[in-house]
Order: C-alpha cells, then sequence, then structure tokens
C-alpha cells in the first residue's frame, strides 16, 4: 500500500511563501491524480489543487494565481508553491493520492500553515 509522508508546512507572515512536499512511497500501480487539501479549525476539508497522471490541474478559485502545484514523477512526488499567503490559508493541509482503480484515496499526516503577522 502507498504510505504518504508531508513536509514544508511552518509560519509564514502574509505575503510570504512556502513549499509543500507530499512523497509517495510503497507499492505505487497507478497513480491518477495527486492534489491537496486544507482544514482550518471548524471548517469543512476542501480542495485546494490537484494534478492529474496527465499533468492536468485544477485550483480552489481562492487560490488560483497564487498557489502552483507540481510533481515529480520519478520520485512520486506532489508540490505545493504557496505564494502571496493570507491569514486565510491557515489551515492543515492534507495530501491526497488516488490511484486508478482502488476505491479509498490515501492521506498524508497533515502539515500545519499558519499565515500570521
Amino acid at each position: 500500500q502507498a504510505q504518504l509522508v508531508e513536509s514544508g508546512g511552518g509560519l509564514v507572515q502574509p505575503g510570504g511563501s512556502l513549499r509543500l512536499s507530499c512523497v509517495a512511497s510503497g507499492r505505487i500501480f497507478r497513480i491518477s491524480a495527486m492534489g491537496w487539501y486544507r482544514q482550518a479549525p471548524g471548517k469543512e476539508r476542501e480542495l485546494v489543487a490537484s494534478i492529474s497522471s496527465g499533468g492536468s490541474t485544477n485550483y480552489a478559485d481562492s487560490v488560483k494565481g497564487r498557489f502552483t502545484i507540481s510533481r515529480d514523477n520519478a520520485k512520486n512526488a506532489v508540490y505545493l508553491q504557496m505564494n502571496s499567503l493570507k491569514p486565510e490559508d491557515t489551515a492543515v493541509y492534507y495530501c491526497n493520492l488516488k490511484i486508478m482503480f482502488v476505491k479509498d484515496d490515501y492521506w498524508g499526516q497533515g502539515t500545519q500553515v499558519t499565515v500570521s503577522s
């Protein structure tokens, strides 16, 4: 089974940048898509960005133009470059992995992103 390890979270001032990384290990047969979700206290988990195996990307409206998702197939890794961070970006960010023909998604452990002055 796949295991996802996240890194890159931290504390940053408004307008700053962070780069999140997620590396999948274990038996990876065929990745359908990888993405990032986030969840703030008291709020529902929401999709931030995703990228398909073919390279197609999708972003939440709130992060378009500020965040960029990318992948490294050789490393089974996905990244989220976050620029122009805002306080409302504060949340726990979770890496998500979808494998073709597998019902359940795989999730990273979560990494805290705090944007505060």
